[in-house]
């Protein structure tokens, strides 16, 4: 499975993204080995759940933030290109790039698409490398060497979304409570003009994680490739 969840923060990404990790070990056999979760400045270091020990402090965030607009534009453009590599995805071959049979990640070049030029300073038109011209330079690799990739958009209502910041603040939040309707748009947006074909959206308004997982697993079925649903079937005859 190669899977990509997108959406403004406070929509539950890195919520699914645990439980998916989680479902796909216990019910497919899958192994994602961990997920890619650092697009979002300035949380853009480690993976969960191996690579925790890599996140940066509260000290090198602040850090990170205080790069200027150009720094943070080729630090995320290159991680951005780092994985589309094609070792990531060449079947058999991917731990010998660092990477696992099956990728998941949160955000990566569309995520950076909405932030890099509403909040950080950089991606516009005019710009260096603005994002309108990378997403579609990204897209191009990214399906040359993994086709089957799918594009998930989580979303939820403006009161939603606040209410979760009241309740649950995240350290060093990137959005801004007036700007989630036009944030909301931008996802929308991406979303929609994405070059991957294979794509559902979840709506987690007024879903639970459990209820959010259920409607992952029976919207993901149709775009399982025949590898997946052979290695499924093996893993529950073996259990």
């Amino acid at each position: 499975m190669k899977i990509l969840l997108l959406g403004c923060e406070y929509t539950g990404t890195t919520t699914l993204a645990q439980n998916i990790f989680e479902w796909g070990q216990n019910n497919m056999g899958a192994d994602f080995g961990l997920f890619h979760d650092h697009w979002k400045i300035p949380h853009v270091t480690g993976h969960w759940p191996i690579d925790t020990d890599s996140y940066a402090t509260d000290q090198e965030q602040n850090e990170l933030i205080n790069l200027n607009p150009k720094m943070k534009e080729q630090m995320q453009r290159h991680n951005i290109y780092y994985h589309i590599q094609p070792g990531a995805f060449k079947k058999g071959e991917e731990e010998k790039q660092g990477f696992y049979p099956d990728y998941l990640a949160i955000g990566m070049h569309l995520e950076d698409a909405v932030y890099g030029p509403m909040y950080f300073g950089y991606g516009r038109e005019g710009q260096p490398a603005p994002r309108t011209i990378l997403t579609k330079t990204v897209e191009r690799a990214l399906l040359q060497y993994a086709s089957d990739f799918v594009l998930v958009l989580l979303k939820a209502s403006i009161e939603t979304i606040k209410e979760r910041m009241r309740s649950n603040p995240h350290p060093h939040q990137v959005i801004k409570s007036s700007d989630i309707e036009i944030l909301l748009q931008k996802f929308e947006h991406e979303f929609s003009n994405s070059q991957i074909r294979n794509k559902f959206v979840i709506d987690t308004t007024s879903k639970d994680k459990e209820q959010t997982l259920n409607e992952f697993i029976t919207k993901i079925e149709p775009f399982l490739s025949q590898d997946d649903i052979d290695r499924r079937d093996q893993f529950i005859k073996s259990t």
